[in-house]
C-alpha cells in the first residue's frame, strides 16, 4: 500500500476511552470511522445507544443477506454456476456439483479460488492430482487446466482475481510463520491415481473464460499429459483448520488481522476458531464501524456465528461500504463478558475495494429481513 500523507489531524472531546476497543465509558458503545479499512487514520466516537439502532433502511445501502445453501442446481462446468456478486476485480459464483466433471476448465481472467464448502473428492490439473476436503482452499493459477471428480456431493464458493493474482499478505512482525506456515500449503502429486486419470485418453472439451466468454477446445486426447513439472508456481491447498488465528487477550483485533489471499482489489480473509479476550475492559465482540472504503462480504461455513442472530451455514451476508454496522442486538449484550472461552466459526470475507454488484441468482435466495436483525427485540 502506498504510503499517504495524512492530515495530521489528533484530537479528543467528551467523555471518551483513551484505548481503542477497550475500556469504554460506561453505558457506552463504541463506534470506529477509519480510512482504507482498518489500516489508515481512525476515530473512536462513543455514543450512548448501539449505533445501528434505525427502525427502518431503505435504499441501496440497505444489509444484504443471501441462502446459498438454497441455490441447488447441480453445473457441470464451474462457468455455468450461479454468480453471486460481481465488480471488475472478482466474480463470485456458488457451485454445485455431485459427480466428475466431463470436461476441464481453464480460467483466462485470472486467478481462481475454490473454497470447499462441502464435499470430498479429487482435484486433477496439469501439475498432478491434489485430494480435498470441506474446509479446503484450493488455489488455481491463472492458465491451468483442471477437473474435479466429486467422491461426494460438493458446494464450493469460487473467488476469481480478475486479471490479477492471489498472493499471500505481508505478515510484519509476526513473521512468515504466523497464522499460517507456507510449509502447509499442500501442492499436486502425479501419483498413481493421477496416472490412472491420465490413462482415460478419451477425446477432451476444455471450457476457457476469458472476458466472461467461454470458449470450447477440443483435443482427441486427454490434454492432462504432463509426465513431470518443477518450478515455483503451483496450484496449492490450504485447510482453515491449518489457520492459526493471532489474537490479543486485551484488545479485539480488527478482521484484516485475518487476512489469508490479497489480491489487486480485494482481500480474503478467514475466520477461525480463537479464544475470546480475558481482560476485563475489552471489547469482545466485533465492534461497530463505519467501513467506508470496501463493501464487506461474508460468506459462512460452519460453526455458531457468535456475532450474527439468525445466520447459518451456506448462507452470505453482503455490507456495501458506506453505512454503521456491528454486532446484531443479542451478541451485542455479551459486550464485555462471553459466556464460553472460544469461538467455535469458520468463515470466509471477502473485502473488495470496488463497489459489487448483486448477481440474478443471489437475489432470488435473498432474506429480505436481514436488514431488520439489528432491531431491538
Amino acid at each position: 500500500m502506498a504510503t499517504r500523507n495524512w492530515i495530521p489531524v489528533r484530537g479528543a472531546q467528551g467523555t471518551h476511552s483513551r484505548q481503542a476497543h477497550a475500556d469504554m465509558p460506561a453505558g457506552t458503545y463504541e463506534r470506529e470511522i477509519s480510512k482504507e479499512g482498518f489500516f489508515g487514520p481512525a476515530a473512536f466516537l462513543h455514543h450512548p445507544r448501539p449505533p445501528t439502532g434505525w427502525t427502518s433502511f431503505e435504499g441501496p445501502l440497505r444489509p444484504r443477506a443471501f441462502d446459498l445453501a438454497r441455490l441447488n442446481e447441480l453445473q457441470a462446468s464451474p462457468w455455468a454456476a450461479p454468480v453471486v456478486l460481481h465488480n471488475g476485480a472478482t466474480e463470485i459464483r456458488f457451485w454445485k456439483l455431485n459427480q466428475a466433471m466431463p470436461g476441464l476448465a481453464r480460467n483466462a481472467d485470472g486467478d481462481q479460488l475454490l473454497f470447499v464448502h462441502q464435499g470430498a473428492g479429487d482435484l486433477f490439473c496439469d501439475y498432478g492430482r491434489i485430494a480435498f476436503v470441506a474446509g479446503d482452499y484450493l488455489y488455481l493459477p491463472r492458465g491451468t487446466m483442471w477437473r474435479l471428480a466429486p467422491a461426494e456431493s460438493c458446494a464450493i464458493l469460487t473467488i476469481q482475481a480478475t486479471n490479477s493474482h492471489f498472493t499471500l499478505p505481508d505478515k510484519g512482525l509476526l513473521g512468515p510463520h504466523a497464522i499460517f506456515d507456507p510449509a502447509m500449503l499442500d501442492t499436486p502429486v502425479m501419483d498413481e491415481a493421477f496416472r490412472n486419470h491420465q490413462a482415460q485418453d478419451d477425446e477432451t472439451a476444455v471450457a476457457i473464460k476469458k472476458r466472461g466468454q467461454v470458449s470450447t477446445v477440443t483435443y482427441p486426447y486427454n490434454p492432462l499429459d504432463a509426465v513431470g513439472w518443477h518450478g515455483e508456481l503451483a496450484p496449492a491447498r490450504l485447510n482453515v483448520s491449518h489457520i492459526r488465528p493471532v489474537v490479543s487477550h486485551r484488545y479485539h483485533l480488527p478482521p484484516s488481522a485475518h487476512t489469508t489471499f490479497l489480491a489487486d482489489r480485494f482481500v480474503v480473509c478467514t475466520f477461525a476458531p480463537r479464544p475470546f479476550e480475558t481482560d476485563p475492559g475489552a471489547l469482545k465482540v466485533p465492534f461497530f464501524h463505519n467501513n467506508d472504503d470496501y463493501d464487506e462480504v461474508l460468506f459462512y461455513h460452519a460453526g455458531d456465528f457468535f456475532s450474527r442472530d439468525g445466520i447459518d451455514a451456506g448462507m452470505m451476508t453482503f455490507h456495501p461500504s458506506g453505512f454503521t454496522h456491528g454486532p446484531h442486538p443479542k451478541a451485542l449484550k455479551n459486550m464485555l463478558s462471553q459466556p464460553k472461552p472460544a469461538t467455535d466459526e469458520y468463515a470466509v470475507m471477502i473485502d473488495t475495494r470496488d463497489p459489487l454488484e448483486v448477481g440474478e441468482a443471489a437475489g432470488a435466495v435473498e432474506n429480505t429481513a436481514y436488514v431488520d436483525s439489528w432491531k431491538a427485540r
